[in-house]
C-alpha cells in the first residue's frame, strides 16, 4: 500500500477521516501496518500491501487474531484491549 492512500481513505463503518496509520514492515511500499478509526477504535489490517478495510460482517475473527497477536506489541494499546470488532480479552 502506498501511503499516500491514506489521504482518500476513510472508515467504512462511520465515514471518520483522517484514520490513523501504524507501519510494521516497509519496503517500497507498506507490506504490514495497521489503519485505525479513532472515533470507533475499529482496527483494519495491511496483509502483503494490501489494506483490508470491510465491515465487520465480513471480518473473520480466525484469520484477524493472528493478525493481532502477531504485532500486539506494534498496536496501539486502546486498540489492542477496546478495539473493534476484535481485541484481546
Amino acid at each position: 500500500m502506498k501511503k499516500r492512500l491514506m489521504d482518500i481513505l476513510a472508515c467504512p463503518i462511520d465515514k471518520h477521516h483522517p484514520l490513523d496509520l501504524y507501519v510494521f514492515k516497509e519496503n517500497e511500499e507498506i507490506e504490514e501496518g495497521l489503519i485505525v478509526c479513532s472515533k470507533c477504535l475499529r482496527w483494519y489490517p495491511i496483509r502483503d500491501e494490501i489494506p483490508e478495510m470491510l465491515p465487520d460482517e465480513l471480518r473473520k475473527e480466525s484469520e484477524d487474531m493472528p493478525f493481532l497477536k502477531k504485532w500486539k506489541d506494534h498496536f496501539p494499546q486502546n486498540i489492542v484491549f477496546e478495539g473493534k470488532p476484535f481485541r484481546l480479552k
